[in-house]
């Protein structure tokens, strides 16, 4: 069937073997929602990758699970990518319950994790991270790929234990290609992270990924979020009305390019945010610390404090829910652990209680403003359709009122028609008799001029005259004067 032949070359993406005859797999890195990832090792090369079990959605009913056609487009986009900072995809294989991605290891941890072990960071140090993740987010945009999901968990490290590591932009579950002329929305992504233009459903492009490496930038540098309110309704609230500000507290050994920088990427009109090639020709990114202000030319480097980025990220990873992305669990232990040991077994443990109680009040309110928003989108579509009915009612009864005009003009113009002709026979009628009698006139006078005998005399004269006048008459018998002259 033509569905079959359509969906064919889709299947061949996906190996129908089983994962563990060609991979050895080992320990569990971490696990979301519908996913799990865990270490593996290429038995013929002995080369280590991690592998994603995405659990598949069984019917197109149930809520548990991937439906296919997201896998299949995250497969689509993984198979197109090859960069320096971006995740490779090794090979795809699918069992009865789950598609299994075999990805490149990426083993360094996240890159705020890595930051936030350091005392200090200089703010050239910070800029080069930047520019990777700029380029990386480049070479994406270069394919019209849009990330949709930039943010601190997938910023990782291919390798933490080398001067400067190479980050990696990681899981590509919400990214999708953006085609010319086809309009794109949807709700998605996380709030702290997320665009104006995702959060007022209006059509997405490239420029919501500029906007997520603002939000990242202004963390980076500050270890505060910039809309980060108490509750998910405040965040979105401030990132529609761009209610950020650089907090003196937060942002006094910061350099005027790095928040010119970020200003620049938390614009909410999408014409005028920066495009990924003007984010890299800033001068921020450029420089290499060589444009300072000329007091600053003397001293050594600004170093930013880590201590609030350290916060941020223990915060980040104990609180933020997860949303459509895939979480590290082991990640998330080792925190716990620590706190646990700072703040005395018991308490830890109320902590997590309370943590998991709350992520789980926030997914319910999530689910809730999601029904929400579709009842009021069917409510609106429903009187959208509603006034449509009307509207083509409307119309319909014009149409029949202007076809009931259209045949009484029209049969008012046939008597009209007839009534013309009628006119005309007797306007034929009278001019003929008319004709008639002027011409026994013209005689009658020729008759009397005849009689006269003198050309000269004044009988002659008048009888000449009033053959003339006569004879003038009866070639305009049937002129328009007569006719206007009769009152016809």
């Amino acid at each position: 069937t033509l569905q079959a032949s359509m969906r064919s070359p889709t299947m061949e993406m996906f190996k129908q073997q089983k994962v563990e005859d060609f991979y050895d797999i080992g320990e569990e890195l971490g696990s979301g929602q519908f996913a799990i990832v865990k270490k593996c090792r290429e038995k013929s090369t002995g080369q280590e990758y991690a592998a994603k079990f995405i659990k598949k959605r069984q019917s197109r009913a149930s809520r548990r699970g991937v439906c296919r056609e997201e896998i299949e487009r995250e497969v689509s986009i993984l198979r197109q990518v090859l960069h320096p900072n971006v995740i490779t995809l090794h090979d795809v294989f699918e069992n009865r319950t789950d598609v299994v991605l075999i990805l490149e290891l990426v083993s360094g941890g996240e890159l705020f994790d890595f930051l936030a072990q350091k005392e200090s960071l200089s703010e050239e140090e910070a800029t080069s991270f930047i520019k990777q993740i700029l380029e990386g987010v480049n070479y994406l945009h270069a394919k019209k790929i849009a990330h949709f999901d930039l943010k601190p968990e997938n910023i990782m490290l291919l390798d933490k234990n080398i001067p400067i590591p190479h980050i990696k932009l990681i899981d590509f579950g919400l990214a999708h290609e953006i085609e010319d002329g086809v309009e794109f929305k949807n709700i998605f992504g996380t709030p702290e992270f997320v665009a104006p233009e995702i959060v007022n459903y209006e059509p997405l492009g490239l420029e919501a990924d500029m906007w997520s490496i603002g939000v990242i930038t202004y963390i980076l540098l500050s270890g505060a979020s910039p809309f980060l309110g108490d509750t998910k309704q405040e965040t979105l609230a401030n990132i529609t009305a761009v209610s950020y500000d650089f907090d003196e507290e937060f942002f006094s050994q910061t350099s005027e390019l790095a928040k010119d920088f970020i200003r620049k990427l938390l614009v909410k009109e999408t014409r005028k945010r920066l495009t990924i090639q003007e984010a890299l020709r800033h001068p921020w990114i450029t420089s290499k610390g060589e444009i300072r202000a000329p007091e600053q030319h003397k001293a050594e480097p600004n170093q930013l404090k880590t201590k609030r980025l350290r916060e941020y990220t223990i915060k980040c990873h104990s609180s933020m829910p997860p949303n459509n992305t895939y979480v590290n669990f082991e990640r998330f232990a080792r925190v716990v652990e620590d706190v646990a040991r700072v703040e005395q077994g018991c308490r830890a443990l109320t902590e997590a209680h309370d943590t998991i109680q709350d992520d789980v009040e926030t997914l319910i309110s999530i689910y809730n403003e999601k029904e929400a928003w579709y009842r009021e989108e069917s409510e609106r579509a429903r009187h959208d359709l509603s006034q449509l009915r009307y509207e083509f009612r409307k119309v319909k009864s014009s149409k029949k009122l202007l076809r009931e005009d259209i045949r009484a003009t029209g049969s008012r113009l046939g008597g009209a028609a007839r009534k013309l002709d009628h006119l005309q026979t007797q306007f034929e009628t009278l001019r003929q008799e008319l004709s008639a009698d002027l011409q026994w006139l013209q005689e009658l006078v020729g008759g009397f001029q005849l009689e006269s005998g003198s050309m000269d005399s004044p009988s002659s004269v008048f009888c000449r005259d009033t053959g003339e006048s006569l004879g003038e008459l009866l070639n305009r018998s049937c002129s328009e004067e007569v006719l206007a002259g009769l009152k016809l």
